[in-house]
């Protein structure tokens, strides 16, 4: 089967999170008779497929997701979105760009690499750089929602048994307006806090009597939106301060509340630590004399993959493929890397175009979906030569 014909047979299977809808086992098939053993390692009703081809030598890993956010409106798709279809030149359906078609061009890439190293003869002296590594696809249906049963989970039945990932290409969709144009060699962390400052409640007409503490938390909460965390480094800009929610009140307008209540969030690099954010913010609230509460909740932890093996793999086969300069990018939300990262040192992400991902008539080229495997291939074949 064609790149064009795989990524069909998945986009048909309306695999809303956290359904597989036979994703996995549809793929299960196709990497069989290519020597893989397939492990599920399902959890909280969530799928996961460890499939691994070889022991040996240093481990090579392609990491995805089979499951979509929900449609949307259907009378607002110009097709139905779990009906694959191809409309002048580009193939419309929930999941094309995110991320199954990146799903079916890594598994061509490795029928089409494991196939030539097996038929053909292995060159003179290079026995080692055909038998010493091995391939691995990680795939989970539970990217899109929670995150908790997925990756996650594959991840510390890895950990538990002391196995490990050398290499790994996340093929969520990282390109902005070319394929190849984009890769992303790391993320930025996530910690979240929710902030509850105390006063005392009482009359707006007796000042003396109440203690308000939204205007006790003005000043910290100016000092904190105006602080300078770091100055970031080579791949990640500095880290950024911003409050999504704050509330206080009873909802009558001569009532001064006795709580405030703030959420907050760091986007972070890792020119800073989670302990060092924490302790930096407990310090500046208690310079201003605040009496509060504050609950943290950790997200994400940052992870960066710096310029190397695998990001000059990558990159080299890019330009092999289409004559595009990659760019390294650490822009964006989180993704399942920042759980591979704990096995893995070198993880970038790549995928195709991501403008149509998540909206009505999400598509991709099919121009590009050859292309994409045939990245894959030569990242794959050059780091299975090294």
């Amino acid at each position: 089967m064609s790149v064009l014909e795989k990524v069909q047979a998945l986009i048909a299977r309306p695999s809303v999170t956290p359904d597989d809808a036979g994703c996995l086992e549809l793929i299960g098939s196709w990497l069989t008779p290519l020597g893989f053993t397939l492990e599920r390692i399902d959890a909280g009703g969530v799928s996961n497929l460890w499939a691994r081809r070889g022991t040996a030598g240093r481990l090579i890993c392609f990491a995805g997701h089979t499951d979509v956010v929900p449609s949307g409106p259907l009378e607002k798709w110009t097709s139905p979105p779990f009906e694959p279809t191809i409309r002048d030149g580009v193939l419309y359906g929930r999941g094309a760009a995110d991320m199954k078609s990146s799903i079916a061009a890594c598994v061509v890439a490795m029928e089409r690499l494991i196939n030539r190293r097996t038929t053909s003869a292995v060159p003179q002296g290079d026995t080692a750089a055909h038998n010493s590594h091995s391939l691995a696809l990680l795939l989970t249906s539970d990217e899109e929602g929670d995150a908790v049963d997925g990756t996650v989970r594959v991840v510390e039945a890895l950990k538990a048994r002391g196995e490990t990932i050398d290499f790994c290409i996340v093929g969520e969709p990282t390109c902005v307006s070319t394929l190849g144009d984009t890769m992303k060699n790391g993320r930025r962390g996530s910690l979240s806090a929710r902030l509850t400052v105390r006063g005392v409640q009482g009359h707006v007409a007796y000042p003396e009597q109440v203690r308000n503490p939204v205007h006790l938390a003005a000043p910290a909460l100016a000092e904190l939106a105006a602080t300078r965390w770091d100055e970031g480094n080579e791949y990640f800009p500095p880290t950024s301060f911003q409050i999504s929610n704050a509330h206080a009140g009873t909802g009558a307008g001569n009532v001064v509340p006795g709580t405030f209540v703030i959420d907050f969030n760091f986007r972070f690099s890792t020119a800073s630590t989670v302990d060092g954010l924490q302790a930096r913010v407990h310090a500046l609230l208690d310079r201003h004399d605040l009496e509060y509460d504050i609950a943290w909740t950790l997200g994400a932890k940052p992870f960066l993959t710096p310029r190397g093996e695998l990001c000059d793999a990558l990159t080299a086969a890019v330009a092999a493929t289409n004559g595009v300069a990659a760019q390294l990018s650490t822009t964006g939300g989180t993704s399942d890397g920042r759980f591979i990262a704990d096995i893995c040192p070198q993880l970038v992400e790549f995928g195709p175009v991501n403008a149509s991902i998540h909206k009505l008539d999400e598509c991709i080229a099919v121009a590009d979906l050859e292309p994409l495997a045939k990245i894959y291939e030569l990242s794959f074949e050059k780091l299975l030569s090294t």
